[in-house]
This record gives structure tokens, C-alpha cells and sequence, in this order.
């Protein structure tokens, strides 16, 4: 039926323009996400490092399972199979590592493995705070949320030149308050200059 300001024929015909017409913005959007989803999921997946404190679980074999932190030399020593290097691996490649090796060495026919994070590397911070030093991760940590951990800035502190050298980089970039922390990043607070 027809509404009372458009002719029979109207109505249907220009529903599917208008409709279209409003939802490009939001389709815009979700091309963007979805385009943009691998690289923040690649740039995402957390790589093991030394600090870390991993549970692995090997279904059906309790004695196997258990809590184990990765070394300064980024290796897990494990019940029955020993040391494994695990360092720079995402929790999936540790888990078929695990399974591979339980199963080459001949200890169990068909391992099923899953392992996580209980506690992640510090990070550490530097130069103008009131308690240098490392402490525990939290998730969503940002810049001034770690100087607060740290008891705050001294009054020399330059909070415009801040660096941050990433977990496993050479470099320092330098980095606003609200920049994200990540387990392992070392933090510099340099002095200002008066």
C-alpha cells in the first residue's frame, strides 16, 4: 500500500537507494575493520619471552602438567622431555613444540597439549621517577599508568621526551602518556632541561 505522500510506484523503488545511500558510512567502516583485522591480529599475538610464567597442560597426564617460567635464555625446562627453546613463539607454536616433542620421544602416542600465560615479563622503568626499577604487567598498561606504578615523577622529570624501547628492539621511540606499555618494554624518563 502506498503512503499518503508518495504515489503506489514510489515507495518500493527509492527504499533500496536511500537505504544504500545511508548505509555506506557504516559499510565504509566495516571494510576498514575487517582490512585492517589481519595486521592487528598478526602485530597482536603475544611471542614468549624471558619472565614469562607458562602453564601447560597435557590432558590425561597430570604429572606432566604444571606452572614453568621461561629463562633469561628463553627456554622452558619441562617434565620428561627437558629444555626447549621457546623464546620469540606464540602459545600455539608452543603447544604443537610440546605435543611434537612428547610424541617423537616416543612418551606419549598422542599428546594434546594447550599452554598459557599466567604471569607475563615485567617491564621496566628509568631516569626521572621516584622508584626506577621492574614490576609486574597489567593489562592495558599505558605510559602514565607505569609512572604511577613507579610513585610518579621527580620534579626534574622531561614528561615531553619520554622513550620507550620495545621488547626485543634495538631502537627507542619516543612516546606520549597515554601510549601503550607492552610486557618487557623498557621505559626512559629522561631529565628536563631547565
Amino acid at each position: 500500500m502506498a503512503s499518503p505522500s508518495r504515489p503506489a510506484g514510489e515507495e518500493r523503488a527509492g527504499a533500496p537507494a536511500a537505504l544504500g545511500r545511508r548505509a555506506l558510512p557504516g559499510l565504509a567502516a566495516a571494510l576498514v575493520c575487517v582490512l585492517a583485522a589481519p595486521s592487528v591480529r598478526a602485530q597482536g599475538q603475544y611471542k614468549l619471552g624471558a619472565g614469562d610464567k607458562v602453564r601447560v597442560t597435557v590432558f590425561g597426564e597430570e604429572e606432566l602438567s604444571g606452572e614453568f617460567e621461561v629463562d633469561g635464555a628463553g627456554s622452558l625446562s619441562l617434565k620428561a622431555i627437558g629444555r626447549m627453546q621457546v623464546g620469540g613463539l606464540s602459545l600455539p607454536e608452543v603447544e604443537q613444540m610440546i605435543a611434537a616433542k612428547y610424541k617423537s620421544s616416543g612418551y606419549l602416542r598422542n599428546p594434546r597439549v594447550s599452554a598459557e600465560v599466567v604471569n607475563r615479563r615485567p617491564f621496566f622503568i628509568l631516569g626521572e621517577v621516584e622508584k626506577r626499577g621492574s614490576y609486574p604487567y597489567v593489562n592495558g598498561m599505558t605510559v602514565a599508568q607505569a609512572v604511577a606504578i613507579a610513585g610518579g615523577y621527580t620534579y626534574r622529570a622531561s614528561k615531553s621526551r619520554i622513550t620507550v624501547q620495545r621488547f626485543g628492539q634495538s631502537t627507542q621511540e619516543r612516546v606520549a602518556e597515554d601510549a601503550p606499555i607492552f610486557p618487557g618494554d623498557t621505559i626512559r624518563v629522561p631529565e628536563r632541561f631547565f
